[in-house]
């Protein structure tokens, strides 16, 4: 007996389904794109992490252990440890490495210049600890050329870039010329072999490495030997042994918020797309109420009708999902190879990685739009199990009684109650490094907003009702929208879920634009800025030395001169490197003021001052006010009979820097320059004098600055030609392209470009939500019609015409859909209040300033007016027909 109820239900859900495929269509899509979307941005960056971990490993091999320099300015230690660990009875074979990167000139192609990993290796050491490593002299090379000071040996994606037999490296704005001499089996993004004392000598790092591999004999303990070396008495200081693999932990921290964030906005579809679920499956159950009536009268019981509907939801769900899931797999593989695997955060360049292709997280994406769509079909189900047989039959009971706020809108107080969780998870931090509380707090807010919709349309439609007293179609659609509020809140709930995320979205974007707007205000003060390096790794090897700073300085045009020094400085293993900034910020170079985001505090006599970005507070503990002593040990190997040990470093203030998500030190330039002795620079900035008397001042000043550059270059072509006689012509005409110019205006612009393409797929997230709402609307009110068309039968035989019952119709939608916008922009302000002040500064440690752009606002809103009733219009015109007046004769 159960099997044959259980095959009845099945054929009959079966039909339903294929005898409405467009609306059901609807539902699928909205689960689809959803599901496709997110997982889309799961396997992207899982290829992505993926691709760099192999690459890592290529590089770094198979040891057992690294020893690496921690906490210092060059990131480089003393080569004599080396012999040290190579004689400890515990090594079985160790290996030393220096790596460095720096630009490769390629005259003729675009750019002019490539990004390049220098790797010094022992030839004769590297083989067993990374045998990707291994230089393979080219056929026609001679098999010591390994060895040559001026070889180099370049993996696949060099030799891709670099298809030239002879290269011309950077060092400064010097010439270094090399030759290609065979290749490496290395993958990853484009390296350089070459010997440890060629590059040593190539790069004036004498007696200095990056590295030490090593592979311990059988039998040792890993945490022992840590423990062993380190605490020995004169082990260096800013030296630690640590197991391979931290430079993947640290991409992975670095790139974990904005993944989180894209995948949470992907999922922006798929938590409408529940609310289509609903709409679909509400119109389906009001349509066939009779049917389930029937049922029931048969011996259907009430949990059988449930789980019908459910089952109905679930293959709406899985094909969505299963669509879902080959759609995404499709974005992805499109995305790796038109774009590669940077998704606008600039966490992943330099190739097209491998689809990684997951079946558990392809199951798991499923089932959340499998989830979906049940969650969405959960009231419907409760309305079919709750129909009384016998008053639907006759027509008495088949409204779409499914009040958000309760039966009869008597209990909206869980509504509330949820919304005061939602406020008070808004406090919480976060839970390691994710602003989960505040996501539960953002999915409270719009699941509380929308149960408390019946006691708004109840309040606004009541204070409505005295104006439209005499007006009989107004005063017809206002009093049936108030006796039914809570299936005016059903159809309008897709409309404020959509529009509510929509308006958060633009309001959060529209804030942060503003907010990345003003501090370019700030931080692009001068006429014209110049730098070597367009990559922070490249910014030991990229720069400008004194004695260009100085020529440049004393050009005519030039009225002042202010520079700035980039350091990365690893405070912490577990967490991706900090930027230390050296500019002048004392004297009359300090002309780059910094967005503090509150008054700074006069430094202690004899402390140093520092100013730390709002990321350093979050992440490093930096507080204002404080002494920062984690910068000493970033200083202390630099220095001569422990001088810098004695320094204290005060943080005098905060700033906020939008270009660099996990923390920035800011000092000034002359303190740098004592303590570590460095005086190179990677950007000028340079103040032009004014215009002269007389001439057009827009047209002078655009020559000005075109003759400012032109002689820039000229001072970069006389360096390279003094550093590297014997390099070529070619390579001489493309020495200036070692430098990169760029105007407060056009890095203003590329900077509001990039900014808005990055943001562009929020614009397009929003169209479907609200697309999706109105489908949502229009599922809604036809369940509404569907339910009324004896009440507009009635309405006819009493005198009113069609038009005028569409005029009802339409001015209910008015009602509905206007008060869905309001609720939908204050809901929407609500979750934008979360997402600028608590999401942003918990997943990028950045605070920005709310900006509410009213007339934009303004315009959804109206627009969502305006399409809802006329959606509302449509699907009223079958209503209110000759079947609308037929059916007034069902209960003669």
């Amino acid at each position: 007996m159960r099997s044959a109820i259980a095959s009845l239900l099945i054929t009959y859900s079966w039909q339903e389904l294929r005898q409405h495929p467009w609306r059901n269509a609807a539902a699928v899509v909205s689960v689809m794109l959803g599901v496709a979307l997110a997982f889309a941005v799961h396997v992207i960056n899982a290829s992505a992490l993926d691709e760099f971990a192999q690459a890592a490993q290529s590089v770094s091999g198979k040891p057992d252990l690294e020893v690496r320099a921690s906490g210092g300015l060059s990131g480089l230690f003393d080569e004599g440890l080396y012999p040290r660990l190579a004689r400890h009875p515990d090594v079985a074979h160790v290996s030393p490495v220096l790596e460095l990167s720096t630009y490769a000139l390629r005259p003729g192609a675009t750019p002019p210049r490539v990004l390049l990993k220098v790797v010094g290796v022992d030839a004769l050491q590297v083989t067993a600890m990374a045998p990707d490593l291994m230089p393979q002299p080219a056929a026609d090379a001679d098999r010591l050329a390994i060895f040559a000071p001026d070889s180099v040996f370049l993996n696949a994606t060099a030799r891709t870039q670099l298809p030239q037999d002879h290269i011309d490296l950077q060092l400064g704005l010097q010439l270094k010329p090399v030759r290609v001499a065979g290749h490496v089996q290395a993958s990853g993004a484009a390296l350089a072999v070459m010997d440890i004392g060629a590059v040593q000598d190539l790069f004036d790092r004498q007696g200095q490495l990056s590295r030490i591999d090593l592979r311990l004999r059988p039998g040792v303990d890993k945490a022992a030997f840590i423990q062993a070396v380190q605490a020995q008495s004169d082990w260096p200081a800013g030296v630690r042994v640590s197991e391979p693999g931290e430079a993947v932990s640290r991409l992975g921290t670095l790139s974990r918020a904005y993944r989180i964030n894209l995948t949470v906005l992907a999922l922006v579809a798929l938590f409408t797309g529940g609310f289509l679920v609903f709409s679909v499956l509400a119109l389906s159950v009001t349509r066939r109420a009779q049917q389930f009536a029937l049922l029931r009268v048969l011996g259907l019981t009430g949990a059988q009708a449930m789980r019908l509907v459910l089952l109905e939801a679930c293959v709406l769900g899985l094909i969505g999902s299963v669509l879902g899931i080959a759609l995404g797999t499709g974005l992805a593989m499109a995305a790796l190879h038109f774009l590669g695997a940077d998704l606008g955060g600039g966490y992943f360049t330099g190739g097209a990685p491998r689809l990684q292709w997951s079946a558990y997280a392809a199951l798991g994406f499923g089932v959340l739009g499998l989830g979906a769509a049940v969650l969405g079909a959960w009231w419907p189900a409760r309305l079919a199990q709750g129909l009384p047989p016998a008053q639907t039959l006759k027509g008495l009971g088949a409204g779409l009684g499914l009040g958000l706020g309760g039966s009869g809108g008597k209990r909206p107080w869980h509504g509330f109650v949820l919304l005061l969780i939602a406020g008070a998870l808004a406090w919480v931090p976060p839970m390691g490094g994710i602003a989960l509380a505040a996501y539960a707090s953002v999915a409270l807010l719009l699941l509380g907003g929308i149960s408390t919709l019946p006691l708004l349309v109840g309040v606004v439609l009541d204070r409505l009702a005295p104006w439209v007293q005499g007006q009989a179609l107004p005063l017809l659609a206002v009093e049936r929208a108030r006796r039914v509020r809570e299936s005016a809140a059903v159809a309008v709930s897709g409309v404020v879920a959509a529009l509510s995320l929509a308006v958060a979205l633009t309001v959060m974007v529209a804030s942060f634009r503003h907010s990345v707007t003003q501090w370019l205000d700030t931080v692009l003060p001068a006429d014209l800025y110049v730098r070597t390096a367009n990559s922070g790794s490249a910014n030991d090897t990229s720069y400008f030395d004194p004695a260009f700073v100085r020529a440049a300085r004393l050009l005519p045009e030039v009225e002042k001169l202010s520079t700035q020094r980039s350091v990365p400085l690893l405070l912490n293993p577990a967490l991706p490197a900090v930027t230390l900034i050296a500019r002048p910020l004392h004297g009359q170079d300090g002309g780059v003021p910094l967005p503090l985001t509150g008054a700074p505090l006069p430094v202690p006599p004899g402390a140093i001052g520092i100013y730390v970005s709002e990321a350093m507070v979050d992440l490093h503990g930096a507080g204002l006010g404080q002494n920062f002593p984690a910068l000493n040990e970033a200083f202390r190997p630099l220095a001569p009979m422990n001088t810098a040990q004695a320094a204290t470093f005060y943080v005098a203030g905060v700033w906020r820097d939008y270009a660099r998500q996990f923390g920035t030190i800011a000092m000034d330039a002359a303190d740098f320059e004592r303590l570590s002795g460095d005086t190179r620079v990677n950007d000028l900035s340079l103040w032009l004098k004014p215009a002269r008397p007389g001439s057009v001042e827009h047209d002078t000043a655009k020559q000005q600055l075109v003759r400012v550059e032109q002689a820039l270059r000229d001072l970069a072509r006389e360096q390279a030609r003094a550093s590297a006689p014997s390099a070529s012509n070619t390579a001489m005409a493309q020495a200036d392209a070692l430098l990169e110019f760029g105007s407060t205006q056009s890095i203003r612009a590329t900077t509001l470009t990039i900014f808005d393409r990055s943001f562009a797929v929020t614009y397009w997230l929003q169209a479907v939500a609200i697309g999706i709402g109105l489908f949502g609307v229009a599922a809604s009110f036809s369940a509404q019609v569907l339910a009324r068309r004896k009440e507009f039968g009635l309405l006819v035989h009493l005198g009113l015409t069609r038009q005028q019952v569409l005029k009802v119709v339409a001015l209910e939608g008015l009602a509905w859909t206007s008060l869905g916008a309001l609720a939908g922009i204050a809901l929407g302000l609500a979750v934008a209040l979360v997402l600028v002040h608590v999401v942003n500064p918990q997943s990028f440690h950045w605070t920005m300033d709310l900006n509410v752009p009213w007339l934009r606002l303004g315009a959804l809103g109206a627009a969502v007016v305006a399409a809802g009733t006329v959606t509302v219009w449509l699907s009223g015109r079958a209503a209110a027909g000759q079947d609308a007046v037929l059916a007034v004769k069902e209960d003669w």
